[in-house]
C-alpha cells in the first residue's frame, strides 16, 4: 500500500506566535495518527519557481491514513491556532508502491 505525504511549504510567515502555536498542537495531532515528521525547516535550495522558506514532511503509512489525520479534530484545533498566521501551499500526496 503506498505511504501518504503531507507536504507542506511556508510561503510567508505572517505571525511568528501563531505559528508556534499551531507546532504545539499539531505533534498532538500527527503522532497519534502514525505520522513521522521528516523535514521540518532546515536548509532548503529553491529552483525554477521555487519558495525558500520554511518546508515540512509528514509521512503516514497510507495514503488515507494522512487524509484522516487532517481532518481529525485534534489538527483542526491546531489549524485554528494557525488561521490566518502563515501562507502556505499544503497538500497530501500518495508515495509510490
Amino acid at each position: 500500500m503506498p505511504k501518504g505525504y503531507w507536504v507542506s511549504v511556508y510561503r510567508t510567515i505572517k505571525d511568528p506566535e501563531k505559528l508556534d502555536a499551531y507546532n504545539k498542537l499539531a505533534p498532538l495531532a500527527v503522532g497519534p495518527a502514525g505520522g513521522r515528521t521528516l523535514i521540518r525547516g532546515g536548509r532548503v535550495v529553491a529552483y525554477d519557481a521555487g519558495i525558500a522558506e520554511r518546508t515540512v514532511v509528514v509521512e503516514f503509512d497510507s495514503f488515507e491514513q494522512a487524509v484522516a489525520a487532517r481532518e481529525s479534530e485534534a489538527y483542526q484545533e491546531a489549524l485554528a491556532a494557525l488561521s490566518d498566521g502563515v501562507e502556505r501551499d499544503f497538500r497530501i500526496v500518495e508515495g509510490i508502491d
